[in-house]
C-alpha cells in the first residue's frame, strides 16, 4: 500500500576538461573537486576529513535539460554510506542525462553547525560557478539528499544566501539557494518526538542551545522562497520516524510551495534506489517523472 500526496501550488583541482580528456565513465567515479583548494573555512586538520570535495559525475549522452544535483549521502552525521547514496545515485542520474556531484562533507562529532552546512552551501555556488563547463544551467542545480543528508539538504533549501558580487573568489558570487529539493527519507526536525536523536547529537552537540535546535529543525524555516520539494518515505521506517516528512510536507503546502510526497507502508530505512526492495523499488520512478515535469529531465525515450 502506497500513500501519495502531491500539491501543485509543487587539487586535488581537477578541470571539467580533464574529466573528458580522460575519458571517466560514468560507471566509476570521476575527478574530486576541494570545495575550497586553500584550506576549508573552520578546518580542524589536514586530514581528508577536513577537506570537503564533489565526485563529478557527467553523463555520456547530451543534457538536454542542463540540470545538475549535487547529492548529500546520509549516515547520521557521523559517517557517509557513500557508495549507496552517493556514487550509485550519481551513475542512476548520469543515466537519465542529468550531471551529479556527490558531495563529500564534514561530520561530527568533530564538525557541528554551521561547517555541514557551509559545506552544502559552498557546492552548490561551485557547481553553479562551473555550470557552463559542466555543460548544464546555473537555474538547474538541485540538491538531493538521503537521510542526515536530507536534512543538509532541506537545510540548505531554507538556509540560503545570494552570491556577493564583490567577493574576490568567484563561487562566492553565486547563490547558494538550490533550485529544487529532492529529499528521501529524510531527517528533518531537531525536536522531540520525532528527532533522530544520533543526527541531533552530532549537528549540534550534546547541550544545543534551544534556539539553534529550532532553527535547525527545518519545518519551522519554510518559507514560500523554498524551492520545488519532491519527498519519499516510509512508514514503519524504524530509524528517521515518517513524521519529519510529514511535517516539511505540510510546511511546504501551507507556504504554497510546490511539492510532491510519496508514503510507502513499509520499507526498512536506508533503501538508496532500492532496487531490491519490492515496496520500495518504484520511488525513483516517481522522482524522475516529477522532475521531467518540471524539465529537470529529459522525456523518456
Amino acid at each position: 500500500m502506497r500513500f501519495t500526496a502531491a500539491c501543485s501550488m509543487v587539487l586535488t583541482l581537477v578541470s571539467p576538461a580533464v574529466f573528458a580528456q580522460q575519458g571517466t565513465s560514468p560507471a566509476n567515479p570521476g575527478p574530486e573537486i576541494l570545495l575550497w583548494p586553500s584550506g576549508a573555512p573552520g578546518a580542524l586538520g589536514s586530514d581528508d576529513t577536513d577537506k570537503p570535495e564533489l565526485t563529478v559525475f557527467l553523463p555520456k549522452g547530451a543534457n538536454s535539460t542542463k540540470t545538475g544535483v549535487v547529492v548529500a549521502p546520509g549516515g547520521g552525521y557521523q559517517h557517509l554510506a557513500i557508495d549507496k547514496e552517493g556514487f550509485a545515485v550519481a551513475r542512476w542520474l548520469n543515466d537519465r542525462g542529468v550531471a551529479a556531484f556527490v558531495l563529500r562533507y564534514r561530520l561530527g562529532p568533530r564538525y557541528h553547525h554551521p561547517v555541514e552546512l557551509g559545506d552544502a552551501q559552498r557546492a552548490i555556488r561551485l557547481v553553479r560557478a562551473d555550470a557552463g563547463e559542466y555543460g548544464i544551467a546555473e537555474d538547474h542545480v538541485g540538491i538531493l539528499g538521503f537521510s542526515a543528508g536530507g536534512h543538509l539538504a532541506a537545510s540548505a533549501g531554507t538556509h540560503f544566501a545570494p552570491g556577493d558580487p564583490n567577493a574576490v573568489d568567484p563561487i562566492e558570487q553565486k547563490s547558494s539557494k538550490p533550485d529544487f529539493l529532492i529529499l528521501a527519507y529524510p531527517v528533518i526536525t531537531m525536536m522531540d518526538p520525532s528527532v533522530h536523536a544520533g543526527s541531533r547529537l552530532n549537528l549540534l552537540g550534546e547541550t544545543p542551545d534551544p534556539a539553534l535546535v529550532s532553527a535547525l529543525s527545518e519545518e519551522t524555516q519554510v518559507t514560500a522562497q523554498t524551492p520545488p520539494t519532491f519527498l519519499f518515505s516510509t512508514t514503519d521506517d524504524k530509524t528517521v520516524p515518517v513524521m519529519n516528512s510529514v511535517m516539511f510536507y505540510e510546511a511546504l503546502v501551507r507556504s504554497g510551495v510546490p511539492a510532491e510526497m510519496h508514503l510507502f507502508q513499509h520499507g526498512a530505512h536506508g533503501a538508496g534506489l532500492a532496487t531490491a526492495n519490492p515496496q520500495l523499488s518504484v520511488w525513483p520512478d516517481l522522482l524522475i517523472k516529477w522532475m521531467r515535469e518540471r524539465g529537470y529531465a529529459a522525456p523518456a525515450q
